[in-house]
């Protein structure tokens, strides 16, 4: 499965014009192409949360090939910047590196999850489309990922498109599959990203099989067992629901695949229609629910006979945290160390190496950033004992090309999985607590 699209829509708009702005003074301070490293961190993580998931990777490789300015763009410009910058942009085309962690990673207060080396106005004029997407796709993932523990093994369909904007709405469906959620409604996440869909029917369609006799649910759920199969989802609770799911199973027959229901109290409606199902002989008919569904609400049901969660506007807001928090800042300048010193907004200098600790047993315990002259040799870190370790930056962009072997939108779900599995078990807990995980600064010297 890609994690990536082709698209002939350029990139190169969609920023900040201080972007511009700062280029136009860098290139007349002759200090555009100052070798630099950006990276790419979040100070802290959104309140109550114990971990963050790595999302949109991909999608970010996919716009930094498409940031070209166009002659209309350029157009567009001419009266933000002189004709010098104008001039730049014209030729435009990111030559750096980009190094991070992998989509599908845990990440911490401090992590450098992405790594931008390059002249000084090729990479600062990348900030705001790499965060636009980082901060996006990261918040929804991580939402998605406290779902899916919280659901422990039972399936979860991304049904939130109409409640956000019509293009965040795919890029959450890819999120929220890395995290592990089974299908989306979303049709065009299915056609760009091979994301699995599924989808029936709304209360719409039930209504519209009215008369002026009163209403005539079973023809309605004659027609979409006609269109789709006895294995189709049928939603009961339009009007009375132990009436709509007696007039499921008389349509359907006892191979109903499922009912699903959608309004009132989910865990006593859940547990009276399982008992009716299996009453009217339909034991393998599946419960699915749905109705502004978060991770509390997955997490209170999970005593209860539920088979499948619907989730839409608690998943495409981040549940609460709409967005990661990740900053672009500027950690070295021709090799020298820089960094803010603002209040609450202090950086740490320099290019970094990032590492995670675990035990012999695969959970993780820490993540150590290297710093300093050293940081970026491969040695091994002093004080870890017997721990296993690991580096956590793979290389992403090399001479501003895409390299081969970036990981998938599977790989990126399985890793995410795996890296799960690994966390303390308080980690993955709904309870409000510091990082699951500690960071630890460590600084090298040069050798």
């Amino acid at each position: 499965m890609s994690n990536r699209v082709a698209n002939v829509t350029g990139t190169a708009l969609l920023t900040d014009q201080y972007e511009l702005t700062m280029i136009s003074a860098a290139i007349k301070a002759g200090r555009a192409d100052r070798r630099c490293v950006f990276e790419v961190f979040a100070r802290r993580l959104p309140d109550g949360r114990r971990y963050g998931v790595v999302a949109g990777t991909g999608r970010v490789l996919d716009a930094l090939e498409r940031f070209r300015f166009s002659d209309d763009d350029i157009t567009a410009l001419r009266e933000i910047v002189d004709a010098d910058t104008l001039a730049w942009l014209a030729d435009y085309r990111f030559s750096g590196e980009v190094d991070g962690y992998r989509e599908g990673e845990l990440y911490f207060p401090g992590s450098p999850v992405l790594t931008v080396r390059g002249g000084f106005a090729e990479a600062v004029i990348l900030e705001t489309v790499i965060l636009s997407i980082l901060n996006h796709d990261s918040a929804i993932a991580s939402a998605a990922a406290r779902m899916v523990s919280a659901a422990a093994g039972r399936p979860i369909i991304e049904m939130g498109s109409r409640r956000t904007h019509e293009q965040a709405a795919v890029a959450a469906a890819r999120a929220a599959y890395i995290a592990g959620l089974s299908a989306t409604s979303n049709v065009e996440a299915a056609r760009t990203y091979g994301v699995p869909s599924a989808g029936t029917a709304a209360h719409a369609f039930t209504l519209s099989f009215a008369t002026p006799d009163g209403s005539d649910e079973k023809a309605a759920f004659a027609a979409q067992i006609d269109a789709l199969g006895v294995d189709t989802t049928l939603l009961v609770d339009t009007y009375d629901i132990t009436r709509g799911v007696a007039n499921a199973i008389a349509v359907a027959g006892p191979e109903l695949g499922a009912v699903r229901i959608d309004s009132g109290d989910l865990g006593v409606l859940a547990r009276q229609v399982r008992a009716q199902l299996d009453d009217l002989g339909a034991p393998n008919t599946k419960i699915v629910v749905s109705g502004d569904l978060d991770e509390y609400a997955i997490a209170s049901l999970r005593a209860e006979p539920v088979d499948t969660y619907g989730v839409g506007t608690s998943l495409v807001t981040g549940s609460g945290a709409p967005t990661a928090g990740m900053v672009y800042k500027l950690v070295e300048v021709d090799g020298i160390p820089v960094a803010k010193r603002s209040s609450h907004k202090e950086s740490h200098g320099g290019a970094k190496r990032a590492l995670r600790a675990a035990r012999e047993t695969g959970t993780i315990v820490e993540e150590i950033i290297v710093t300093g002259a050293g940081a970026s040799g491969a040695g091994p870190v002093d004080g870890l004992g017997s721990l296993d370790v690991r580096d956590l930056q793979i290389p992403l962009v090399r001479g501003g090309r895409v390299v081969d072997d970036v990981p998938t939108l599977t790989d990126a779900r399985d890793h995410l999985a795996r890296g799960l599995v690994s966390l303390p078990w308080e980690g993955l807990g709904l309870s409000h607590g510091d990082p699951a995980i500690g960071t630890r600064y460590v600084t090298r010297p040069e050798k």
